[in-house]
Order: structure tokens, then C-alpha cells, then sequence
């Protein structure tokens, strides 16, 4: 006589666009350990708990698939623009800019370390994906900097210089920083993170910034009586 039943474990109901999302960060995943000739259409579906056939309902061609992934990458800022950021641009506060801006990198591939590990497989692969995300992701990052940059060369407080030059410093300068946390888990910037980023952002501008000549103070000579 049975006593006892084993409850099943019953699978999890999800709607499309919940199936959808689930295909799309596993696929990062995947992607991210394995590279895209690495993973195959039926490892992901196994990943996901559908069959092949339900992931082709989906995304019907890995184009599809691809564009997908790079909007779950850019989405986040195209919807949800930083406030600080745009405050610190209106009012033309250099130093308050580039940190903040210095912040919102790092802790974008912190959060999303999955991402920069799938961009890089894309492009040591050539894989189109790279492609895709240098024009919607790099070029408007590049854009968005160097328009800030020469408006503030032309009001005078940076030197002149060819603009891309100087976001290509300054990217670099934080991109080192990003690269050593996420691919070998070195962090250089250590726990006081504020004030690292101060000293950093402090030493990018000393370069770019207007060199003001110091004034000489004149030194007056009392007459004697």
C-alpha cells in the first residue's frame, strides 16, 4: 500500500515575453562561457527547458537572436538616461561629469560582467555581434562624450584638441580599470572607490584642461619717511 506520493515538481508556467527574456540571458550566459561557435542551438534550448522548435518560435533566425541580446544591452540607458550625468553636462561641471560618467561604466560591466565577456568572444570570433555593438553602443557613447567635450572647448575650459582624442583617454584610462575587475578580478580602484575616482578623473582634466598662466603678484616697496 502506498503511503506516501512524491510531489513532482511542477514546470514552471511562463507567458512569451517571459520565455522570451529567459531565452535571452541564458543565451548571455552561454555566449559569455562558451562563445557563439562554442554553443549550439540545442545546448541553449536545454539551457532553457524548451525544445528547438520553440526556440526557432521565438527567434526565428539568429539575427533575431543577436538583436535581442543587444537590446537587453542597451536598454537600460536608452530608457532610463542618468539624471546626475545631465545635470553635471547642463551645467558644464567637468569634474563632476567625467566621474560620474567614469561610475556609470564601472558599474555597468560590474553589474553585467556576463556582457563584456560576450563582446569580447564576438569580437576574437568576428562574430557580428561585435559589429552591432560598436555601432549602437560605442559610437553613441563616443558620440554623446565628444559633443560635451567640444562644447566645452568652445567655451574655453578645455584645450583645443582634437575631441575624440581626449574621450579616447579618458575611456581608456577607466576602461584599464574595468578590464583588470572583470577579466582577471583585480580591483585596483580598492574599497574607497570615491575618492580613487577623484584623484583619476582629477588628473584627466589637469591635461585637458585651459592652462591658465599664474599671475605674478607685485610686490609693493614702502618709501621710507
Amino acid at each position: 500500500m502506498i503511503t506516501h506520493l512524491q510531489a513532482v515538481p511542477k514546470r514552471e508556467r511562463l507567458d512569451a515575453e517571459q520565455r522570451r527574456a529567459r531565452i535571452v540571458e541564458t543565451a548571455i550566459q552561454l555566449f559569455a562561457d562558451k562563445g557563439f561557435r562554442g554553443t549550439t542551438t540545442r545546448e541553449l534550448a536545454t539551457a532553457v527547458g524548451v525544445t528547438e522548435a520553440v526556440l526557432y518560435q521565438h527567434f526565428p533566425s539568429k539575427r533575431d537572436l543577436y538583436e535581442a541580446i543587444l537590446q537587453r544591452i542597451v536598454r537600460t540607458e536608452e530608457t532610463h538616461p542618468d539624471e546626475l550625468l545631465q545635470r553635471a553636462c547642463e551645467r558644464g561641471d567637468d569634474l563632476a561629469f567625467f566621474k560620474r560618467l567614469a561610475q556609470l561604466v564601472l558599474d555597468w560591466h560590474e553589474q553585467t560582467p556576463a556582457l563584456l565577456r560576450l563582446v569580447l568572444y564576438a569580437a576574437l570570433e568576428g562574430h557580428e555581434l561585435a559589429q552591432l555593438f560598436f555601432e549602437r553602443q560605442i559610437l553613441r557613447y563616443y558620440d554623446m562624450v565628444t559633443r560635451y567635450v567640444q562644447r566645452r572647448q568652445n567655451e574655453g575650459a578645455l584645450r583645443r584638441m582634437d575631441p575624440k582624442l581626449v574621450v579616447g583617454i579618458f575611456t581608456g584610462m577607466i576602461g584599464h580599470f574595468v578590464f583588470m575587475k572583470v577579466v582577471f578580478g583585480a580591483d585596483l580602484l580598492g574599497a574607497n572607490r570615491d575618492a580613487q575616482l577623484n584623484r583619476l578623473v582629477s588628473v584627466f582634466l589637469e591635461g585637458v584642461r585651459t592652462q591658465v598662466p599664474n599671475r605674478r603678484k607685485k610686490y609693493t616697496t614702502r618709501r621710507k619717511a
